[in-house]
């Protein structure tokens, strides 16, 4: 079982901090969605010294790994080091902003399976993070989650359990005891235990991951309802990979367990649909969504969960229905 989750990714609902300052920021360069400005000024400043020139690269890179073949896989992390190479030589130094630039390297290489290459960028990241006395935090949860993945492919799971629970420390400090940042960590960490054959470990770390993500989720169905957020404004498309990944991987092995969880199965369905709602996939959404109402069956004292599973289908068909109709009279029209 896998757990390909993107370290850098900034989720929507988290802290995000000025590329600049580091105060907490909420304009985002709507090209690349990865760095964020406490104000216009800190934003211009930041476009014309480096992010002009950076930033069609880090549209690229962060792209979702495409689901095709080896090879086509193969491609696409030969072409994201090359463009994060460029990234590296425009910024010229041993600074702590260069460490982002590594652990996307180091990412990129255990992808492909090159761990030496991968061991040698977090090695020079970890340098310049033992150099920082300021570091944030949020570079330390990134560093360490990179560091546990890469000791995880080599085999080392002690040292990555170590490293995944350094990656929670910092994270919980940064964004929270229940953000969905942090379930991240506690999602890599039971993909370790149950390679050590310790499945109850792992069942318990996924329950936490995917009750922060329902709740999660819950509260941006909510904003949504209430006309304070906008669809397009929760997920972009890496995010939702993302997303997708550990709650499907959470949801195969709770089918798999020996007793199943009806109320966990069905939060899980109940998260999907949530997801790909949020991201326009209808057909995803009404599937996730059916099952989540087939599911509900076998739980009891669950009426509100029953209703917002009921609302949510009616939701989807809704906007299915009326996106198949304007695609009808588009055709009509030619």
């Amino acid at each position: 079982m896998s757990a390909s989750i993107y370290p850098l990714a900034n989720p929507k609902g988290e802290k995000k901090l000025c590329e600049i300052c580091q105060k907490p920021a909420k304009l985002q360069c709507t090209k690349c969605l990865v760095t964020f400005y406490c104000n216009l000024d800190h934003q211009q400043a930041d476009w014309t010294s480096i992010h002009e020139k950076a930033c069609p690269l880090l549209v690229s890179i962060n792209t979702p790994v495409p689901s095709g073949t080896l090879s086509d896989q193969n491609h696409h992390h030969k072409e994201t080091l090359k463009k994060q190479h460029w990234i590296m030589r425009v910024y010229g130094s041993c600074t702590v902003e260069l460490v982002p630039a590594y652990l996307l390297l180091a990412q990129a290489n255990i992808g492909i399976g090159s761990l030496s290459q991968a061991q040698e960028y977090l090695s020079k990241a970890e340098w310049i993070v033992m150099k920082t006395a300021d570091c944030s935090h949020t570079v330390l949860h990134q560093l360490h989650r990179t560091l546990g993945r890469l000791h995880a492919a080599m085999g080392k799971q002690a040292s990555a359990l170590t490293h995944f629970a350094n990656d929670v420390y910092y994270a919980i400090e940064m964004f929270g005891l229940d953000s969905i940042v942090t379930s991240g960590g506690y999602f890599l960490m039971a993909d370790v235990f149950l390679k050590q054959n310790k499945p109850d470990i792992a069942h318990s770390l996924y329950t936490e991951v995917a009750g922060s993500w329902h709740t999660h989720l819950c509260k941006l169905m909510d904003g949504i309802s209430q006309s304070a957020t906008q669809p397009d404004e929760c997920f972009n498309e890496v995010q939702c990979v993302e997303a997708d990944q550990m709650l499907s991987c959470i949801l195969e092995f709770e089918e798999q367990c020996v007793k199943p969880r009806p109320e966990q199965l069905t939060m899980l369905a109940h998260s999907l649909a949530m997801l790909w709602l949020l991201r326009d996939n209808y057909t995803k959404a009404l599937e996730y969504g059916k099952k989540a109402e087939v599911l509900i069956q076998g739980v009891k004292e669950q009426n509100r969960l029953r209703e917002s599973i009921h609302n949510l289908l009616q939701h989807a068909e809704k906007n299915m229905n009326e996106t198949a109709n304007l695609h009808t009279a588009d055709c009509n029209t030619h």
